[in-house]
């Protein structure tokens, strides 16, 4: 890789081009080989500058909200679904203007909301209820659909096949960063559980979670999995990863601002995990940093932590070959995904810069903020 990071603003987020075409193009070549239709889910990457590149290769984005939904319509201009566990009844009409699909989570929401759906001028809205299986390989509680109470799509029990009239397709989500083995058991369970209902549909939505691009993931067995149940029940079938489309294509660059002794070397930068990588606390996770190693493998080991006043503001311990010093820079990996959507303004803390490279164009500085990004979201 010919990009230099220390030519780029400290913190920034930098995407490169080359490695997100990398994903497309796989993510692209299951289209070709199935037939499906691939969305990015934009909960997990909205980077809008590079819409037009991704557009050239999916069939367009998934929301979970009126804003998202606004952003793909107008960024990138291809399909854009929907689903929200619960419509805001204030924002449905607009929604309504930027949607090609929608889905319910319940069929209180479905009927609620249906005439409004149909009587839309100009376009059809087809139609979608969540299902939830009942089952889950998720290993991590906060992102499982399935856990005890749920409050993510309709249970069997409480499917209403009575009031299926309107509606086009189904809907599941029940993976995280998981592999194609995965899908296909649940989609045995999917098929033994609303199997007779896939035949009056005229799509079916797996969803997001698949870790197509990974190095490791089986896409035969995904291939094998769409084909059979578009051959089976006569449907199109969407997925609508976020991780796969932009995963291991991006970078945070941060700096180290001090250095303190505490009974270990503690580094303290100008990046934070609650700022910036909020799922390092929420997941949590430990994120690879280059050129670094496991605590103690190497001669020098650092706790690293940021700049705001949360104590538990912690990324993780890492060693290095030679001693850090302030001023030096770091670049943690794979910080496209559930990175720049989540960050906050926590302290007063600014947000990361935004950038993309290209070995074409070089650098791109998308975005930079400041005080007034802070200040307009408060009153």
């Amino acid at each position: 890789m010919s990009l230099d990071f220390n030519a780029l603003p400290s913190p920034c987020f930098v995407v490169d081009e080359a490695l997100l075409t990398r994903n497309l193009e796989i993510l692209d070549s299951v289209q070709q080989r199935t037939g499906c239709n691939i969305l990015l889910a934009l909960k997990g990457f909205s980077m809008h500058s590079t819409f037009p590149l991704v557009g050239k290769y999916l069939k367009g984005i998934t929301s979970s909200s009126l804003n998202e939904a606004r952003l793909g319509y107008e960024k990138m201009g291809k399909e854009v679904h929907a689903y929200a566990p619960a419509y805001v009844d204030s924002e449905f009409d607009e929604l309504l203007q930027y949607c090609d699909h929608i889905v319910f989570n319940s069929f209180s929401q479905w009927n609620k909301y249906k005439d409004r759906v149909k009587s839309v001028q100009g376009k059809t809205i087809e139609c979608g209820i969540r299902i939830n299986p009942e089952y889950s390989e998720g290993r991590t509680p906060i992102y499982d659909p399935c856990y005890n109470h749920s409050r993510l799509g309709v249970t069997l029990a409480n499917f209403k096949p009575e009031e299926l009239e309107g509606i086009d397709g189904i809907h599941f989500h029940t993976l995280c960063q998981q592999n194609s083995d995965a899908l296909e058991r649940t989609v045995q369970v999917i098929e033994e559980k609303f199997g007779e209902h896939l035949h009056k549909m005229k799509w079916i939505n797996f969803g997001g979670g698949h870790h197509i691009t990974r190095e490791d993931y089986d896409i035969e067995t995904l291939v094998r999995v769409i084909n059979r149940i578009k051959d089976t029940y006569n449907v199109q079938v969407y997925l609508e990863p976020g991780e796969a489309v932009a995963l291991n294509t991006g970078f945070l660059v941060a700096s180290v601002l001090d250095i303190i002794d505490n009974d270990m070397n503690i580094g303290i930068l100008d990046t934070s995990a609650a700022c910036h990588m909020p799922d390092v606390l929420e997941m949590p996770y430990r994120p690879e940093i280059i050129g670094a190693g496991m605590p103690n493998e190497k001669a020098y080991t650092y706790r690293f932590g940021g700049l705001t006043c949360l104590a538990g503001d912690v990324i993780g311990d890492y060693s290095f070959d030679e001693p850090l010093k302030p001023g030096d820079r770091l670049v943690f990996t794979d910080m496209a995904i559930y990175s720049m959507v989540k960050t906050n303004t926590f302290n007063g803390v600014n947000l990361p810069s935004i950038a993309s490279y290209n070995e074409q164009e070089g650098i791109k500085i998308i975005r930079q903020f400041g005080y007034e990004d802070f200040s307009s979201r408060l009153s």
